[in-house]
């Protein structure tokens, strides 16, 4: 045989190299990023459920001293107040409560607040927002009735409802080719008088109370210098809507205030003298405001009992009379 056939067949056989290992550092990364997203949740959810009085203790809490918290000594846990001398006590609202300086306020007295604080919140947020349901109801039921009536669907450009802080804003504007009322009067248009007594038919649907106001522009009164001006204009019709709420249907004793406000609350404040500032509102008051307009204040001191000052108390506060010599004191001859 020759030589190349006693030749042996070598097979090279070439694997690919294997490339180097990622590493598992991102997924470190992104164990830390949820770790910290849950972090924000449960944080952002506790102080979501706590009151403003709480939140204000935990931020005490953590303004404690540094050297108390490394060297010890007296610490937030062993008294009300972290700086010896008190303060007052944000663990109430009542004005005038301090701190006891020297420890001896019991944890019972703060679980007794707290747990007053958490029976009382609830049943006010629930309250709340019932009485939220109800303006709500009362805004899309009066959007329905507009939608419904045809001669009040000619004129939803002209009304505007929408929430405000003190409740539920019912607005009536004015325009210049529909105006309310006749020129410099409070006598209601037809049109205006079928907007109100739709509008007062349906607020006895709640039982909260409203305020009417009236707006006037800019526009001078002619003559108001003297005597009759935007003010009482605006008082006038702001009356006139009151009474035409009231023979829609209304009750009587549902409204608490009639405003004339003239121009001090123009809806376009770019220019005090546009139509669409002469206007109607009618605010359905939610239980907050209500509360505010309608409460006594009880505190003031009253210095005499009649205008004369006569009354006993006045004779209390009457300096006491002072002796002259040669002269007789009073009462005495």
């Amino acid at each position: 045989m020759s030589k190349g056939k006693d030749r042996a067949i070598v097979v090279k056989r070439v694997t690919p190299a294997k490339k180097g290992h990622h590493g598992g550092a991102w997924k470190l990364a992104y164990a830390d990023f949820m770790t910290a997203m849950m972090a924000f949740f449960l944080l952002m959810w506790l102080l979501s459920s706590v009151t403003p009085v709480q939140l204000k203790g935990i931020a005490e809490y953590f303004n404690q001293p540094l050297k108390a918290a490394l060297l010890g000594g007296d610490r937030s846990a062993n008294d009300s107040s972290i700086i010896k001398g008190g303060g007052r006590d944000i663990s109430t609202d009542a004005a005038g409560v301090t701190r006891r300086s020297d420890g001896t306020r019991s944890d019972a007295t703060h679980n007794a607040a707290r747990k007053e604080d958490e029976a009382i919140d609830p049943l006010k947020g629930s309250l709340e927002r019932r009485e939220q349901e109800r303006l709500h109801d009362l805004q899309v039921k009066l959007m329905a009735a507009i939608e419904a009536n045809p001669v009040l669907h000619q004129f939803k450009q002209q009304i505007r409802i929408d929430s405000t802080l003190t409740g539920l804003r019912i607005e009536i504007v004015d325009s210049q080719k529909r105006p309310m009322f006749a020129t410099a009067s409070d006598d209601v248009e037809p049109y205006m008088r079928d907007i109100l007594r739709a509008i007062g038919q349906t607020l006895n649907d709640v039982p909260n109370r409203i305020v009417v106001q009236g707006h006037t522009d800019a526009v001078q009164y002619a003559g108001g210098q003297k005597g009759y001006s935007n003010w009482e204009l605006s008082a006038d019709r702001a009356n006139a809507s009151r009474r035409e709420l009231i023979a829609g249907g209304m009750d009587e004793d549902k409204v608490l205030r009639v405003l004339g406000l003239a121009s001090t609350q123009n809806l376009n404040k770019a220019d005090p003298l546009d139509p669409e500032n002469r206007r109607i509102s009618i605010i359905v008051l939610n239980k907050k405001s209500e509360d505010a307009l309608t409460r006594d204040d009880t505190t003031t001191t009253t210095l005499s009992d009649n205008a004369a000052g006569a009354g006993p108390l006045a004779q209390k506060l009457a300096p006491a009379p002072v002796a002259v010599p040669g002269v007789p004191a009073a009462g005495k001859q």
